[in-house]
């Protein structure tokens, strides 16, 4: 366990389901591996939601200036058409 993130083996959490989604509901993530390579990822609904919101504002990116990304969004859209 690394802070509030968990390591499990696709085949632990096969073995172990209903372990792993308690830790999810008690805030943890838990990283999904096969042969060593993360997978995917079982995370808090809350924090599901505050990613996707997140990254609609651009947050993710480091990019907060709404006005600026959409301009340009529209920039690019622009040069792909001609």
């Amino acid at each position: 366990m690394i802070g509030n993130t968990v390591i499990a083996t696709a085949t632990e959490m096969q073995n172990n389901f209903g372990r792993y989604l308690t830790m999810v509901q008690e805030g943890n993530e838990i990283i999904v591996t096969k042969n060593g390579k993360e997978v995917g990822r079982l995370i808090p609904r809350e924090k599901a939601v505050s990613y996707l919101t997140d990254s609609f504002a651009g947050i993710l990116k480091g990019d907060t200036d709404i006005d600026k990304s959409r301009e340009i969004s529209l920039k690019e859209k622009d040069e792909a058409v001609y």
